[in-house]
């Protein structure tokens, strides 16, 4: 039987978001009072609709950068799952300085007022971009290279500050290095869109997706399912050497651009046999993307009991079938 928090307070910031939604919903079914903090900056009121009328559940409209939303989200709460950051490589090139206020000087401000007011355990997002221009495959928590991007450096700092926090202030933290989380809720629409959710629609529309390169980049993609399973273990292991650790999540397979696409364009044209015909054009690289992502998630595996639910293929299967049905 998979290891789950029942009956705890639990605070999500970023609720409304793609990943902390899913994380809202895992927790209500399992029968723990769920308290939502967000400024919808990118989260969606849609997301949290299902759960508006349920007596566990309690959404706080609030800003991680202003410490008193911070104080009153973490008020009496046993588990933090820290989700909010604004993310995205490109957004944090353009906008440096919002991206660090939020990203640093929100977390660290949740992370303050999540000691002050006694909180247990307290999980947040970590990025895969941390590995930075590291060369080796796959990926191992210990070894990381230069960041790439200011969003990089933002989530480095943040592990930084959690292992300080952990250090001298006595508070459990668990980092989960998400890699290329994809699934139900994801957002196709805006400058900073996902590939998946974007390919998705824009094939849907019979229109011709962009792939930055020549589509030979490769990904670790990780369906959402396996993300709400590692948080759910990150709450309720009790071996102390689990605690205050950093640690992939991801499935352990490599995909390229070319790849995704190809898989997406055939599970879409399974529903409408025109997709079938559409084929990408090839655009220049983004910056401060690194080239290759594939991660090792033994650590994962031995210490927190981390085993992932559905592969790529599996998982976007699934992915397609919800926004065919939801777009």
């Amino acid at each position: 039987m998979e290891r789950v928090l029942r009956n705890s307070r639990v605070l999500v910031t970023g609720g409304a978001g793609f990943i902390g939604s899913n994380l809202v919903e895992s927790l209500l079914n399992d029968g723990n009072q769920v308290v939502c903090l967000d400024n919808f900056s990118t989260g969606k009121r849609e997301n949290l609709k299902g759960f508006a009328g349920n007596p566990a559940f309690q959404l706080i409209e609030g800003d991680i950068r202003n410490y008193a939303d911070c104080e009153k989200a973490a008020a009496n709460i046993d588990v933090v799952f820290h989700q909010a950051a604004l993310g995205s490589v490109p957004r944090s090139i353009k906008d440096p300085v919002t991206s660090t206020d939020v990203n640093i000087g929100g977390f660290v401000k949740m992370l303050f007022a999540a000691k002050e007011a006694g909180v247990k355990r307290f999980i947040y997002a970590a990025s895969s971009s941390t590995y930075g221009d590291h060369p080796d495959l796959p990926k191992v928590e210990d070894k990381i290279g230069s960041p790439l991007s200011p969003y990089a450096i933002t989530k480095y700092v943040d592990e930084l500050f959690a292992s300080n926090f952990a250090a001298g202030y006595g508070i459990d933290v668990v980092g989960l290095r998400y890699f290329n989380v994809f699934g139900r809720r994801q957002d196709p629409d805006g400058a900073y869109a996902a590939v998946i959710p974007k390919f998705v629609k824009m094939l849907m529309k019979h229109e011709i997706p962009l792939i930055n390169g020549d589509g030979s980049v490769s990904r670790d993609f990780t369906y959402i399912d396996n993300v709400v399973q590692a948080n759910q273990l990150a709450a309720t292991v009790s071996q102390k050497e689990a605690l205050n650790q950093v640690y992939n999540v991801a499935h352990g397979e490599r995909t390229t651009l070319n790849q995704l696409f190809s898989t997406i364009r055939s599970l879409a044209g399974k529903y409408d046999k025109e997709i079938l015909s559409i084929e990408p054009v090839y655009g220049p690289a983004r910056e401060g993307d690194i080239a290759h992502s594939l991660a090792s998630i033994e650590k994962a595996r031995r210490l927190l009991g981390y085993s992932p639910k559905l592969n790529v293929a599996e998982g976007l299967e699934e992915a397609v079938n919800w926004f065919r049905n939801n777009l």
